[in-house]
This record gives C-alpha cells, structure tokens and sequence, in this order.
C-alpha cells in the first residue's frame, strides 16, 4: 500500500514537472519578443540565429506562431513624387559646398552612394527641368475622359461599398491610432478611406487610375512604409509570391528578389521556365504609365526584414516551416510552388534584409468579378509544338471574325498589350483579364509583368506577330509612341527619371533602357510597313472621334 502511493505521489510529480515545461516553452518566444520589441538596439546578424534556433526547437508546438490577425474581406488574392527642392534653391549652392559635399560621396559605401546618386540626380532634373513632368502636360496626355455614368465607375460609394474597421471586430485597431494611423469613429466617410480604398473607388470603364491622381503617390509611399501584420503564399503560380496584409487593411503580392540587375535570361532557358523578375514588375507599372495605358496596378520597390516582417507575422505553416539559417549565415526560406522552391534556390537575405516588388491588390472579386480571357496569341507551353498563329500567317483574319474581337476595341487594345510586352521583351502573356462589370467594352489589365526584361541584348521579334498580322493600332497609341521616339521626350530617358522615384532605385540598368528604344524603333517601323501595304486609315485606328463623341468605343469599318 505504502509503495502504491509513492508511486502514486511519483506519477503526480512528472505529471507537474511536464506541464511546467510545456507552459515555458509556450511562453518563451513571446517573452523574447515582448523583450526585443521593447529594446530599441539591433541585433548582430550572430544573435539573430540564435533566436531562430529557440523557437525551431519545437516545431510541432504552435508557440512559435505569431499572433492572428484579423484578415479584410474588401480584397482578392489575384493580383512619382517629384522632388520637392526647387531650383532656385539649387542655385545658391557655393564652389565651396560643392566641394565639401564631393569629399563626403567618397567616404561613403556602397548602398549610401547609391542613395546619394539617386538623390543627386533628382536634384539636377529639376534644376534642368523634368521630361516627366512635360509629357504629361503634352496635348497627348491631357484628352478628357467621356463622361462618367453609374454604369462607366465600378462602384457606386453611396451603395456598393463602405469601409467600417470595427466590422472586423480587431481589437488592435483603436490602439493603433495613438501611432498616428487611423482611428475610425463611427461610418467614415469616402475622403477619409485609405488609399488602397480610394484606389478601388475610382476604377472606371476607362482606366484603372486617373492620370494626376494623387491617391496613387500617396498609395506607392503606403506599400514602402505600412507595417505589415500578415503574410501568406500565394497558391497558384509556378513561382514563389506572397501575400503581405498591412496594417490599414491593404494587400499587396510580393515578389521576391531572384536575380541581380545585371543578370541576363540563360539562353538555354524557356520562356515558361524563366525567373520571374521583381525589378520588371515595377518597371512594367512605370512604363505602362509613361505610355498612358494605366492598366497596371501601383506596384512599388521595398526592402524586407525577412524575420519580423515575413516569419514572425505569418500565419502560414508550410511557408514558416521552409525557413532555415544557411551556411554563411543568413536567413533563408523557399516555401512551396511549381518551379524553384527548395533548398537549392531558396530566396537568402543579408542577413535578414530581401528586396522585392509589392503590387496593390485589386477589388475583391465577390465585390468586382473579372473575367479571365485566353489570349489568341498565346505560346503554346511546350519544348517542341507550335501555337496556330506561329504557322498561320492569316491568323488574325479568323480572330477578327470571333467575338469580342469582330467589334468595339477588344482587338486594339490586344495590340496595345502586345507594344506593351515587346518593349519590356515579355513572352509570358498567356491570359488577360477585364472587369465583368463593364462588358466587353472595357480596357485589359495587365497583369503579372515579372517576365520582363530578361534579356536586353536580344529582341524577340514573335512577340509583334499580331501587330504584324493585324495591322491594326490607335490612333492615340500611334502619336504617342511617335512622341516617344523624339530625342526630347526620348522612352528611356522617361524611364530613367520615372524609376529614380522607387526606393530600390536603380530599377532597370542602361542595356535595359536603350533595349525600349530600339524595339520602339522596330514596332513604328512594323506599322510603318503595314501603312505603307494597306493605307494609314485602314491601319490607324481614329479612338480620338470616338472619344469626342463620348461613345468610348472605335467606329467599326
């Protein structure tokens, strides 16, 4: 009996020396990271490990998770400031201060010359004035829109849509406000949504954005400085994207940095399996606007602490599980995807410190459906067949008898996109999109722009078989790449000054930029030659007539 109950007494002491080991390791890492983000100090990058090591000592446990956060449902899981100095206070720098200021570049590092040139040249397009700021000012840039109905905007704000934080029942929401972020009190009203929000708002039939809208700049500065609260893997894609929430309810997808600037696209690889570029996706949303396309969303350059910013805040296990501290080092994960994620490409910091392109989400699709189109053109995917339109010269002829292509401006705008991917050198363009609402009457957004600019020595001509099979194009997309091709308003000079604005500046390096204009060369010279064969009106569309009667549609021949 007696050795009975000092086993009993035995069994009771393991059982209360077990749970108190459970409750440590659950409070540990919280205690740690109450104890970090109260210490304002950095971490060495030797420490860092060996935090990392603490919480992978239990993977199983879920105490090594941060804590959930309230996800919005206004958003979907699909996809330039100028300088403020002026050059009157340019002018009174001395001899002396010029000097002094060279002999302060030669003491810095890399990173901050890079900052100080990008800074520097900024300075000096003001002081000689911005080609940015002059095009748009251009007649071409200018054109009014036809007037907006409640059938031409994608939401009615009175009705359709409305933005209440307290609806998400997140208890961290009041609190942030004494951070200076919002504090809704009450229904908001449409000025004071943020600008992701606002963004959604003022999509119409026409554009995804407005030409001066400065939601938009003030919506490129939030996708470089919200703080993030949430991060998962996209699913779908051959590649590894992820999906940042941030603190204002905003979403973007984030493209990690795979490739320096200067790598070039091996030229034993296929179009299907070539890296998807995060420097692309922000040039692409730049060129599209120097363009006046605005078809892609707001897509900005952001530097990330791949430990508080990507594994401390997801919410995902099998991204969290993939991260792992390499040789050198450095923090490192791969997540999960089709091609490249493992441990051999895994995405490394510096220590902790990736780069990579955050695209604004679009609408939620349960509040603004899109449709998915198969482009005509389309590869074919394959190592060793053939798409039609690659062995069928009179191609297009059958596509102008399909519908949507047979009316409206679904065709022009397909020529539109395909100007678009032959400056950047994308061959990756097997789908589109538009927004349901609007029919087929609607512009095509571009979407998913990462395979651009994968080699600047080379210029695939395949991409321009439908303009060259069409011979169809805008009269306003004609004028204005013949703008573009004036020395005064030359494509690479636009943007080089449009791509300094980004934070991870430089974008795109010289090849690059003297690649969009020689292939804009070769697209004015491919209509050049469909004028010269059919005639200028047969080939020139006028969208100008269309707009100044208000119909927003091409006349039909």
């Amino acid at each position: 009996m007696i050795l009975f109950r000092k086993f009993r007494v035995l069994i009771l002491m393991v059982f209360l020396i077990a749970c108190s080991m459970h409750i440590m390791i659950d409070l540990l890492p919280k205690l740690e990271r109450r104890s970090s983000s109260a210490c304002s100090c950095s971490h060495t990058p030797s420490e860092e490990p060996q935090n990392w090591a603490k919480v992978r000592a239990k993977p199983g446990s879920e105490s090594g998770w941060p804590n959930k956060h309230t996800l919005r449902i206004l958003q979907d899981f699909s996809n330039e400031p100028n300088s403020n100095l002026s050059s009157h206070s340019l002018e009174k720098i001395s001899a002396v201060e010029r000097s002094e200021a060279l002999k302060r570049f030669e003491q810095l590092t890399g990173d901050e010359k890079r900052h100080a040139t990008r800074d520097s040249t900024l300075k000096n397009a003001v002081l000689k004035g911005s080609r940015l700021s002059a095009l748009f000012e251009h007649p071409f840039y200018t054109r009014p829109l036809p007037p907006l109905t409640d059938e031409d905007t994608l939401f009615n704000v009175n009705t359709d849509i409305r933005f209440d934080p307290k609806a998400a029942e997140n208890p961290e929401w009041n609190g942030e406000g004494k951070d200076g972020d919002y504090a809704p009190t009450g229904e908001m009203s449409s000025d004071s949504y943020p600008n992701w929000l606002r963004f959604h708002i003022g999509i119409n039939r026409y554009e995804l954005y407005s030409r001066h809208n400065p939601v938009i700049d003030a919506m490129l500065k939030d996708l470089v400085s919200q703080r993030i609260t949430s991060v998962a893997m996209k699913s779908g894609g051959t590649q590894l994207k992820l999906i940042m929430t941030f603190q204002n309810y905003g979403q973007a997808l984030f493209k990690p940095m795979k490739q320096t600037r200067e790598q070039e696209t091996p030229p034993d690889f296929f179009y299907f399996s070539d890296f998807e570029r995060h420097n692309a996706e922000i040039a692409a949303y730049h060129l599209d606007r120097i363009l006046d396309f605005r078809r892609v969303p707001p897509v900005a350059g952001r530097v990330l602490n791949m430990t508080k910013e990507i594994r401390d805040v997801t919410r995902d296990k099998k991204l969290w599980r993939t991260f792992f501290i390499s040789p050198a080092n450095n923090i490192c994960f791969y997540g999960e995807c089709s091609y490249y994620c493992s441990t051999e490409h895994a995405l490394c910091g510096k220590p902790d410190q990736i780069e990579g392109s955050l695209a604004a989400f679009l609408p939620d699709l349960a509040l603004a459906k899109r449709r998915t189109w198969r482009n005509p053109w389309r590869r074919s995917y394959h190592k060793r067949k053939k798409a039609e339109w690659e062995v069928d010269p009179d191609y297009c002829e059958e596509v102008k008898q399909t519908p949507p292509y047979d009316s409206g401006t679904r065709l022009l705008d397909i020529m539109d996109m395909t100007i678009f991917d032959f400056l950047m050198g994308n061959m990756d363009r097997h789908h589109y999109e538009t927004f349901e609402k609007f029919g087929n009457e609607t512009f095509i957004i571009h979407l998913d722009n990462g395979r651009g600019f994968g080699k600047h020595s080379h210029d695939e001509l395949s991409i321009l078989v439908p303009l060259s099979q069409c011979c169809r194009v805008k009269k306003s997309t004609h004028l204005r790449l013949q703008l573009l091709a004036k020395e005064e308003f030359k494509l690479s000079a636009l943007m080089e000054e449009s791509l300094q604005t980004d934070t991870l500046s430089p974008i795109l390096i010289r090849p690059h930029l003297e690649a969009m204009d020689r292939r804009l060369r070769l697209v004015l010279q491919v209509l050049a030659d469909c004028i010269e064969k059919e005639g200028y009106s047969n080939v020139v569309e006028d969208d100008l007539v269309a707009e100044r009667t208000n119909t927003g549609t091409v006349p039909q021949r």
